[in-house]
């Protein structure tokens, strides 16, 4: 069994925001395979249904970003699973808009709803599919960025990138986590065959959003 939690701020309030990026993902999974993620139970949305015949649990945390650990140990807890089927879908700062990349582990760079996971998840050793959304422009507030809608370029690409990161959790589910790393975490320029993973495998930088 797997389990795959998109961390974003629920509300209409917060839909088109960077920081929902992995709301999206969860709901183009759901479509893709025919999965209805709209049950409440334990402060989240929860749905349930074969991806690539692996189980899979989908999970969106309706208890604000900040809070996003007690719903998804609450729905990992109910069905008996554990931390390492665990796959959670965040924006990430540290990576340029529309980059993808896959990791197990790692510190929470300032990413409150993963700090929140690692405290109720016992720690990081959870896999997580990284979204890049990039840094603010200088000037910017972090919180008023993450919290902004998707510009204009953004949004012409963002339907690919969602993809992209759906295409990553299939090929985890399906392959594995080595499978899928060798994948997606290569540098610019390089094959995949002997590749080295790009430096995202290790912790993100003590920067990031607080909220």
């Amino acid at each position: 069994m797997r389990f795959l939690a998109g961390l974003g701020n629920p509300g209409r309030k917060y839909e088109g925001t960077r920081h929902n990026v992995g709301f999206l993902v969860v709901d183009r999974l759901a479509e893709r395979w025919n999965i209805d993620c709209t049950k409440v139970q334990h402060g989240a949305l929860v749905g349930s249904g074969p991806i690539r015949h692996e189980k899979t649990v989908l999970l969106k945390p309706q208890t604000f970003m900040n809070r996003s650990g007690h719903p998804t140990r609450s729905v990992v807890g109910y069905f008996k699973g554990q931390i390492d089927e665990l796959i959670v879908v965040h924006d990430e700062l540290d990576l340029p808009f529309g980059a993808v990349r896959i990791k197990k582990g790692g510190g929470h760079g300032g990413h409150n709803g993963l700090r929140d996971l690692h405290k109720h998840m016992g720690g990081p050793g959870y896999i997580r599919v990284r979204v890049g959304i990039g840094r603010p422009p200088e000037g910017w507030e972090t919180a008023d960025y993450v919290l902004g809608k998707w510009n204009a370029t953004e949004k012409d690409s963002l339907a690919g990138v969602v993809d992209t990161a759906a295409d990553g959790v299939e090929l985890l589910v399906s392959d594995g986590l080595e499978a899928a790393m060798n994948r997606f975490n290569v540098r610019p320029g390089r094959g995949r065959t002997g590749s080295k993973p790009a430096a995202d495998q290790t912790p993100a930088s003590a920067g990031g959003e607080k909220l």
